[in-house]
């Protein structure tokens, strides 16, 4: 169909379905220009003689899919800028008094400003000279191997025959994996529901994305095998511990899921970004398939959030490859940050904080499951998030909404939907909040709100 707007011959049922099919044509093919104000819901139900309902609900769900947006008093619009990905998390900063539970963090106390106070004037006592003069990154690399290797041993990463590249967090480590892999017009296939940036910079890179159907653990291998044989995959983009439903993968799965990528020669992109948080022995997929893993982590979400280092562990034999994909884009991990990252792992301060953050989100992990016990919720592992699952789109609509009027910002699923419509209706909670006291006024508001 490339006519706008469609003949009500055209229209099949469910026909809010059929008509959400419509627009998104007619938005591909250049019939609805971005910015273009759509009919409202009453004037496009007299149009095609369907109900006023059966349009809004068309309407909310490509809001939700982030294909059109919608301004109070003003009508429906279609998303201005190609590829503008709504946000899980509100984009503009937070009014006073309202409580950010979208926006996923660990939680910080005086703790980690004491320490950093520490490491900072131990730095200005005992300065590296590789700190100030340092211009390429194998000198900063050279110096903190050992520390790297330990830090990664925590996340299950031994000493294999791989390299190891420090990086200014997770997002750098995504792309510079992603430019390592992958060439324009490639294809990497991830979960239904994924990372949420990933969807904008695959679209930066020329990548095309497709997600694949998931269950309880995560991505089903059939799916993967499906994927391969339907198409020319080149990656497997994996959060295998960190899901936006709280799925975690056991052995068994993350197993199959390698066998079927070493069948179709396929490499594995695995964020860890959580890292030790969780202390399952599950071995990660970089241990179990090094020769085509690539496997990120970083510092952000399990110690402090200012502290913007990750690492990146990548197959020996394409080294060159990623260390010049890494110096194009960052050049080199940020020294201070680094001599930060590496002063704390040496002395013992990021076991200490890293102990610290779990014992305080374990605790608020337990103070959302009493008080949101009546509903179908499901707790991270890590307790960084809790996934609460909704009936469906319309549901999760009117809970994100109904929270926003009562100073409440939570996540809603659709925004990491990996596809044209949202597949698993819900909401993120994020868990690490400022104080206990915070978090449980906030999920009894949203638990008031469900009932």
């Amino acid at each position: 169909m490339t006519d706008w707007p469609p003949l009500k011959s055209s229209l099949k049922r469910p026909h809010y379905r059929s008509l959400m099919s419509a627009i998104e044509t007619a938005i591909n093919n250049g019939a609805l220009k971005p910015g273009e104000r759509l009919p409202t819901h009453r004037e496009l139900s007299y149009q095609l003689g369907l109900s006023v309902q059966t349009v809004s609900r068309a309407y909310a769900r490509l809001v939700e899919a982030g294909q059109i947006v919608g301004e109070v008093g003003r009508g429906s619009f279609v998303r201005r800028a190609e590829g503008d990905d709504p946000l899980p998390f509100p984009s503009q900063r937070v009014m006073r008094g309202t409580l950010d539970l979208a926006l996923l963090r660990p939680v910080v106390g005086d703790i980690h400003k004491a320490a950093m106070k520490t490491a900072l004037r131990s730095l200005a006592r005992d300065m590296p000279e590789e700190f100030l003069a340092s211009f390429r990154a194998s000198t900063l690399v050279s110096r903190h191997t050992a520390i790297m290797d330990n830090w990664l041993s925590l996340c299950g990463i031994k000493n294999q025959d791989q390299v190891i590249i420090p990086t200014n967090g997770n997002t750098s480590a995504m792309t510079v994996a992603l430019m390592s892999v992958a060439r324009s017009g490639d294809l990497i296939v991830t979960e239904k529901m994924g990372h949420h940036t990933l969807p904008a910079l695959c679209r930066s890179l020329g990548l095309r994305l497709a997600g694949l159907e998931m269950d309880e653990q995560g991505i089903i291998p059939a799916a993967l095998d499906a994927a391969c044989q339907a198409d020319t995959v080149k990656a497997l983009y994996i959060m295998p511990n960190t899901g936006v439903t709280a799925n975690f993968m056991s052995e068994e799965r993350r197993r199959v899921l390698v066998s079927v990528a070493r069948r179709h020669e396929i490499s594995i992109i695995e964020n860890d970004g959580w890292g030790p948080l969780n202390m399952s022995a599950v071995p990660p997929l970089a241990t179990l398939a090094p020769e085509r893993c690539f496997y990120f982590t970083s510092l952000t979400k399990c110690l402090v959030p200012g502290l913007r280092v990750g690492f990146l562990v990548a197959p020996r034999q394409i080294a060159t490859l990623v260390e010049e994909r890494h110096m194009v884009t960052n050049w080199t991990a940020t020294p201070l940050m680094l001599e930060i990252a590496a002063l704390w792992i040496r002395e013992g301060t990021a076991l200490t904080l890293l102990e610290w953050q779990r014992n305080a989100l374990m605790a608020r992990g337990q103070i959302a499951r009493n008080v949101l016990s009546d509903f179908d919720i499901k707790i991270a592992p890590s307790c960084l998030m809790a996934w609460l699952p909704c009936a469906d789109i319309g549901s999760e609509a009117r809970l994100v909404e109904g929270a926003r009027n009562l100073n409440i910002h939570i996540a809603p699923g659709s925004t990491f939907s990996i596809g044209p419509l949202a597949s698993k209706p819900g909401a993120r909670i994020s868990l690490g909040s400022k104080s206990p006291e915070e978090l449980r006024r906030g999920l009894e508001i949203l638990s008031g709100l469900l009932s």
